[in-house]
């Protein structure tokens, strides 16, 4: 198995913000891949289907994952997920971000015509790198096309996204000069959830990072760094995003 995080090309970095690979995984016992708040909607394609929830498909599309979720597959697979930037999805997809707020569906369901195409490209592809590319194009293919207008929204996430502290979002709204109804209309379209609760996602990635990455001492660490009252602070908000406990998934990469 080889994982690899990249860079997307030039050509769509102003939508997407990363891209995960994971290559040649053979499969003995079924793989389990936990799905956590992570603030970007996202673009899955597995060479075998993966099971979420009570779908199965091989191109998911998220919106925002507020409740933990897993992602199982049973067969030998390489996994690809282009991690979007907060405000893409009805920039590009055209749907309401709310519908998809923990609700992945078949990509699809969407455009059946073209993504049926493409889906059977990426599967009788030979390499990752020509899975990589067709998946590329399709994403240029879509910003081309897009006529939304989201320098507003772009805006908003980006200033979060840099500092999810608690004042955020009065300071963000306040520099957009809109009322609090309109900010709150403007996420609920084209993020999913109301502001607050992504401003809380951002900070829990933000600290879910820091752990991950063995970056700190003590919780207490991890705590202050990201704003957070208190360690008992820290660990309700990582339970309610993962269901788990930092000690107990810090205990589950050891054991791993």
């Amino acid at each position: 198995m080889k994982v690899s995080n990249l860079a997307p090309c030039e050509k769509i970095s102003n939508y997407v913000d990363r891209i995960l690979v994971i290559e040649d995984v053979l499969v003995t016992n079924p793989f389990t891949l936990p799905l956590y708040a992570n603030g970007a909607p996202t673009l899955l394609f597995q060479t075998a289907r993966g099971l979420i929830k009570t779908n199965t498909n091989n191109l998911t599309l998220f919106g925002q994952t507020v409740f933990p979720e897993t992602l199982i597959i049973r067969d030998n697979f390489t996994l690809i997920a282009y991690f979007f930037k907060p405000f893409a999805l009805f920039a590009l997809f055209g749907v309401s971000a709310r519908e998809l707020t923990d609700n992945p569906i078949d990509l699809n369901l969407l455009s059946p015509s073209k993504t049926g195409r493409l889906q059977e490209q990426l599967l009788n592809a030979d390499s990752t790198s020509v899975m990589l590319s067709l998946l590329d194009d399709y994403v240029f293919s879509l910003i081309t096309k897009t006529t939304a207008d989201c320098k507003l929204i772009r805006f908003a996430t980006q200033a979060i996204v840099e500092n999810a502290n608690k004042d955020a979002l009065l300071r963000v709204q306040k520099e957009l000069h809109i009322t609090e109804r309109t900010f709150q209309r403007l996420f609920e379209k084209n993020i999913g959830v109301a502001p607050n609760l992504f401003r809380r996602i951002w900070q829990f990635n933000n600290a879910f990072q820091q752990l991950n990455n063995r970056q700190f001492n003590k919780l207490t660490d991890v705590a202050f760094a990201n704003g957070y009252a208190d360690q008992s602070h820290f660990i309700r908000a990582f339970k309610e995003f993962t269901g788990i406990t930092p000690k107990d998934y810090l205990k589950f990469g050891q054991a791993e």
